[in-house]
């Protein structure tokens, strides 16, 4: 089963760091990409870009209108994501636990299951 692996960022906590723990924290990406490709259990993954790159689309009365984004307005917000296709949640749980960003504190790693799928 597929589940995706969401990482919300807080760029207050993130700034907070030391450019050593931040290095760590893309350091331990990598290992764990490594580690689910070696597994096979990597399916994919993306990062994105900042709020301030964003925009928000609505559509009233049919006309389009696009003004700057996120949606809400949060401290947090999604940064990226991880796609592993793995046996059990348990499975999903203990890789969420291998991301960096699950042993920072103000931050965390939410694991979702992936009830469809297309094209991906």
């Amino acid at each position: 089963m597929k589940y995706l692996l969401v990482l919300n960022i807080n760029p207050d906590v993130l700034a907070a760091l030391t450019e050593e723990e931040q290095q760590a924290i893309g350091a331990g990406h990598q290992k764990f990409l490594a580690a689910t490709k070696e597994s096979g259990e990597f399916h994919s993954t993306l990062a994105l870009g900042q709020p301030s790159e964003s925009a928000v689309v609505k559509v009233r009365d049919g006309v389009p209108a696009v003004t700057d984004g996120p949606f809400v307005e949060a401290k947090e917000f999604l940064g990226g994501f991880y796609v592993v296709d793995v046996a059990s949640a348990e499975r999903a749980h203990e890789l969420a636990a291998m991301i960096p960003d699950a042993a920072i504190e103000g931050l965390g790693v939410e694991v979702r299951p992936v009830v469809f799928e297309d094209g991906l």
